[in-house]
């Protein structure tokens, strides 16, 4: 088994693959040899490229900021799975952070320099990366979408039908967003951190946070974005206590950026006073669950996710259709469990 990894930066490993999974891998070997392989898929009208020289077919994963240990457990997830297959020559890439939108641009157009046959991707934004997944499928790769949903309206444009691989980002948000509401009751104070602006994941946990917030009879004081980044969040965070200082609550889009509120709202001195509610469940967060810091958060097995699909890209280069949404689990996590 050959895997070649890039990381720009330094959890589970995967279950074994399922044998209709071996079997879809084995499909793809076949047709591929006789020279028999199935529609263009994804809009594209060019036959895909040929296999890798071993005949294992050739797939790019492009995820966002390996920084973020949510994409560090999908890539370990990923190879993981590509080696327990054992059809698959995986190429797993990250970005420098998680508005590194020209790096993912450059990994995809190395994907269809070095003849890859499909490209998973998990955008760093909705839109602008539909130009380059447009030239990736018109080069033949097959593409698979994953964790951040491509815009619909982008995709249409362009002529591409791809298929998204992910959680509902909206009802995880609001079940989070809900434990916070428990915990502080009606009329609580509380900011929301965004992640990042233009990419469909953000907007959606910033929705269910806001109904949580509205159902809830939360007050909603300022709502911002740290763009999914640690750092950011601290800043951005120690800015609204000092416009807010009566703040009770923050509902953090992802964990990297609920670390940094955290960070904020001790260096203030409020942290007995503040609650969080967040999404990822990476494992920094695990301590502020079990102290009551965070009174949730959001596992929504990016290991797995990462696997699931490249299993689709396996079918999509058998020839089976697959489209639409191929929706993944999401599980709350508490101090209780």
């Amino acid at each position: 088994m050959r895997i070649t990894t890039r990381r720009t930066t330094t959890h589970t490993p995967r279950r074994g693959a399922a044998l209709t999974v071996a079997a879809c891998a084995a499909l793809v070997l076949t047709l591929t040899a006789c020279g028999q392989e199935g529609g263009s898929g994804n809009g594209s009208g060019k036959a895909a490229a040929p296999p890798a020289a071993d005949n294992k077919a050739k797939v790019c994963l492009v995820m966002k900021s390996l920084g973020n240990e949510y994409f560090q457990s999908m890539q370990k997830g990923a190879e993981q799975h590509a080696k327990e297959l054992g059809t698959v020559d995986l190429t797993s890439v990250g970005i420098q952070n998680e508005t590194d939108i020209d790096g993912q641009v450059a990994a995809i157009d190395k994907c269809i320099t070095q003849k890859a046959r499909a490209l998973v991707i998990a955008p760093a934004d909705s839109k602008a990366l539909i130009a380059p997944i447009k030239r990736a499928a018109s080069a033949g790769l097959k593409i698979v979408n994953i964790d951040v949903k491509l815009d619909d309206g982008g995709l249409k444009s362009a002529g591409l039908d791809v298929p998204f691989v992910g959680p509902d980002n909206t009802d995880g948000a609001k079940q989070s967003g809900t434990k916070l509401v428990e915990a502080l009751g009606p009329g609580a104070k509380v900011v929301i951190l965004e992640g990042n602006p233009g990419a469909a994941n953000a907007e959606q946990r910033k929705a269910g946070f806001q109904a949580a917030v509205t159902e809830g009879k939360l007050t909603l004081l300022d709502s911002k974005t740290a763009h999914w980044e640690t750092d950011e969040a601290y800043t951005v965070v120690s800015n609204m206590l000092t416009a807010h200082p009566d703040i009770q609550g923050v509902l953090a889009s992802n964990d990297s950026m609920a670390l940094g509120a955290l960070k904020a709202i001790k260096a203030a001195g409020k942290d007995k006073r503040i609650k969080l509610a967040s999404f990822d469940n990476i494992e920094a967060i695990a301590p502020f669950v079990q102290d009551g810091s965070v009174v949730a958060t959001i596992d929504q097995f990016p290991s797995k996710q990462a696997g699931d699909g490249i299993d689709q890209a396996l079918k999509l280069l058998s020839g089976q259709p697959v489209t639409g949404w191929i929706k993944t689990d999401i599980k709350v996590v508490t101090k209780a469990g």
